[in-house]
């Protein structure tokens, strides 16, 4: 029994030394290792510190101005921006339209050597058997003459070459223009009716396809107008066509008249009956509508420009309707011409560039197709090159000195 006590004895001896040691390794590893102590620098003084000590230096004095010496900085001047006056351009001043047919006659080359110069030549010959006179008609069908005008023209000149017999060139040139005048027509009542009238002032309509120069002939026309002495108020009616308005807008301001707009896509009959009543109310002598441009074959659209023709006569008489062609589309234009003619009343038809074309004879052909005269037409692309047409002017310029 004594040895059993003693082995439990050693046996927890030994145990508590055992956990006595592993105790102890614990805390040496939780103990921090002894740091050396840091070594710090202390910095070099700078010249612009203060020294204290034996380090201190003597201070210098640093020469010192009152305040009179000082001189203070001249203060700026302060300069007050002048207001800039706008200023308001010029109106221009167009040239007058009398005449402006003979000025612009040069422009009719093309149509000149096509036809004028193309028929004298051949009436030149000595010998007019029938080939010369087939090359006059094909000459003349060429030109856009059409064919009853032709055919009537050729038995004339048959007609008047017999009789005559020996022809000089002055001869030939003088029955050419006396024939030519009387195919054109010299007796039509070819005046845009633009004068002030007592139910208030004359209304021209303008209408035509997309393309041949609509809302430009309008703008031109104002400026023809007010060359005569009219006040003119421009309605754009044409609110489909992206800036039509703005592009009518500009060709007022540049002869001052002042134009009647609406919201894009508005009611162009609304417009239109807006314009006629601004231009009653400023006592102006013509109203001008710009309608938009219809294709002839849109039914829907056609009858539209019938009920702008109907809403502005709630004002008053409707005094012009001038269809615009384009001079350079030959029979296309008159199918355009024979449709707009069913859904308005034509009084008159302006041919835009004619001077681009060699068809001069397109002037007899849509006036036999309408029934009714051109008044004006367009001679290039310059501000005053819409010219009053002028049979004897026409032809002048056709067959040439």
């Amino acid at each position: 029994m004594e040895y059993v006590i003693l082995a439990v004895v050693i046996a927890v001896v030994a145990i508590a030394a055992i956990a006595g040691l592993v105790v102890s390794g614990r805390r040496r590893q939780q103990l921090p290792p002894k740091s050396q102590a840091p070594v710090i620098t202390a910095p070099k003084p700078t010249p612009s510190e203060p020294q204290v000590g034996e380090e201190a230096a003597p201070p210098t004095e640093e020469p010192r101005r009152t305040v009179e010496e000082v001189e203070l900085p001249e203060a700026e001047a302060v300069t007050v921006p002048e207001t800039v006056e706008e200023e308001v351009p010029a109106l221009e001043v167009p040239e007058p339209t009398a005449g402006r047919l003979v000025r612009l006659r040069s422009r009719l080359s093309r149509s000149q050597n096509s036809l004028g110069k193309g028929l004298l030549s051949l009436l030149s010959r000595e010998h007019l058997d029938e080939d010369t006179w087939e090359e006059i008609e094909e000459t003349l069908l060429t030109a856009d003459v059409g064919v009853a005008p032709t055919q009537e023209l050729v038995e004339r000149l048959r007609t008047r070459v017999k009789v005559l017999g020996t022809r000089t060139p002055e001869e030939l040139r003088g029955l050419l223009r006396e024939e030519l005048v009387e195919l054109i027509g010299k007796d039509a009542d070819r005046t845009v009716h633009s004068t002030k009238h007592q139910e208030g002032p004359a209304v021209v309509l303008v209408v035509g396809v997309n393309g041949v120069g609509k809302t430009t002939t309008t703008g031109k026309l104002a400026r023809v107008l007010v060359a005569d002495g009219r006040k003119v108020v421009l309605g754009a009616a044409d609110t489909f066509r992206a800036a039509a308005a703005d592009q009518l807008q500009t060709w007022g301001e540049r002869v001052g008249a002042r134009t009647v707009r609406g919201p894009e896509g508005g009611d162009p009959a609304s417009i239109a009956f807006d314009a006629v009543k601004e231009g009653i109310a400023e006592g102006a002598d013509t109203v001008l509508v710009d309608t938009a441009g219809r294709l002839h074959t849109k039914t829907g659209l056609m009858d539209e420009l019938g009920k702008v023709k109907r809403v502005v006569e709630k004002h008053g008489p409707v005094d012009e309707v001038l269809l615009v062609l384009d001079a350079t589309t030959g029979q296309n234009g008159l199918i355009q011409a024979r449709v707009f003619a069913e859904v308005v009343d034509i009084t008159g038809i302006v041919l835009t560039k004619l001077d681009g074309t060699a068809k001069g004879g397109i002037v007899v052909a849509v006036q036999r197709e309408l029934g009714v005269p051109v008044k004006l037409i367009g001679l290039g692309e310059g501000a005053d090159d819409l010219a009053p047409f002028e049979p004897g002017a026409f032809v002048d310029a056709l067959i040439g000195d």
